[in-house]
């Protein structure tokens, strides 16, 4: 019987340090991934500086209203402001200024262009509600440009880093109550 026992803990601590080393790793790959992908996409943003913007003008864009200019048949929203005691054009996030110059803001949803319109109208009503919001602005002197939010700041990082975090610490704790179970039982039985 006392075989048997001893047998059935060594096996249950076998697996439980294997579930600790597993989350371990786990960690490890994950903070690689984020190292690699996310630090350095948070490293290279220039909106650093946190300013408070004043609506200016707002614009629904179609395609008819830009032609002559490449343009996509989707609408879009055109936001004008004042930030840092200058004119700039509001950009939603990074990506949107990568996707269009023209756009402030471009619906998720590009299918169907009623759905599309009626979330562009949602969004500028929300911008004449409140005409004062924070916005993201560069260092740089010359720079026209803010943005709404940035979706490489701080709060994105650390919230990345929460669940290697949790993973690294869940597995380090397992392999150390392990670890002091087998040196109590090494102890009890030397008594």
């Amino acid at each position: 019987m006392g075989k048997k026992l001893v047998m059935a803990q060594k096996r249950g601590e076998t697996r439980a340090l294997c579930l600790g080393v597993a989350m371990v790793v786990c960690a490890v790959i994950a903070y690689y991934i984020l190292g690699t992908t996310m630090l350095p996409l948070y490293q290279k943003s220039v909106w650093t500086q946190e300013s408070t913007c004043h609506l200016i003008e707002t614009n629904i864009r179609d395609q008819e209203e830009l032609e002559g200019k490449k343009v996509p048949q989707y609408p879009c929203l055109w936001v004008n402001v004042s930030a840092v005691g200058r004119w700039a054009m509001l950009y939603h996030t990074e990506d949107t200024r990568d996707q269009n110059q023209q756009c402030s803001y471009i619906p998720g949803s590009l299918e169907n262009y009623q759905v599309a319109r009626a979330d562009v109208e949602k969004v500028r009503t929300n911008f004449h509600k409140h005409r004062i919001f924070y916005c993201f602005s560069t260092t740089r002197e010359n720079e026209t440009t803010v943005l709404y939010r940035r979706l490489y700041g701080p709060q994105t990082l650390l919230f990345s880093l929460f669940w290697p975090t949790f993973l690294l610490t869940g597995g380090l704790l397992i392999i150390a109550m392990v670890k002091i179970n087998q040196s109590l039982s090494i102890l009890a039985a030397q008594r």
